[in-house]
């Protein structure tokens, strides 16, 4: 009877396209991993930042990670300019509020692979109590199984948004024109999951 179901199952998988595949969660190894962002200052160059406090999962039931669930949160008033007076600003009511918005998140709405190691990763941004959708480049790092034992995978993730977006409109102008602060905010993320046992 057992045997009998399975194939019936395993069946049904094939014909409407279903993977019998057992789904895998992989947690963010935060030792191993930076959600960093960069920012025009003052026109001429850039300012890089990141933050220190944050999680993250994959789950997936493909090996290649194709059309897995990704989400991930970072705490605001763990954001790090190496500069204590501008990390003060970005935390107040000028930038993300921290206070009043403690989290920024993300939660992905496809992940598809379009080819070798590159993905489109599209998915609800999260800031300030304002959601927008975003559209993310991953590249893929591969699978490495540690000296611990832990299977491990990494994933490189740029893309960009518009700050006025989420009302992180503080914004000063210079006598030439230009604004000291970028509207656009460039996001850099390199991460590492482990599968959790």
């Amino acid at each position: 009877m057992k045997k009998i179901k399975f194939i019936i199952l395993f069946a049904l998988a094939l014909l409407t396209g279903n993977s019998l595949a057992q789904t895998t969660t992989w947690n963010i190894d935060p030792v191993h991993s930076k959600i960093g962002f960069s920012v025009r200052h003052l026109i001429i160059s850039e300012v890089e930042g990141r933050f220190n406090s944050f999680k993250g999962s994959v789950t997936t039931d493909k090996k290649d990670f194709s059309g897995g669930k990704i989400e991930f949160s970072a705490k605001t008033n763990s954001v790090f300019t190496d500069n204590t007076r501008r990390d003060n600003d970005l935390k107040s009511a000028n930038f993300f509020n921290a206070k009043k918005y403690p989290e920024i998140s993300f939660k992905s709405t496809s992940f598809e692979k379009i080819e070798g190691n590159k993905y489109k990763l599209k998915g609800d941004f999260t800031i300030k109590g304002i959601t927008k959708p975003i559209v993310l480049n991953v590249t893929y790092g591969g699978k490495i199984k540690d000296p611990w034992g832990n299977m491990r995978a990494g994933f490189k993730i740029t893309g960009k948004i518009n700050r006025f977006d989420y009302n992180l409109k503080w914004n000063k102008l210079l006598e030439a024109g230009g604004a000291v602060v970028g509207k656009e905010v460039k996001i850099a993320i390199n991460i590492e999951v482990v599968k959790q046992k």
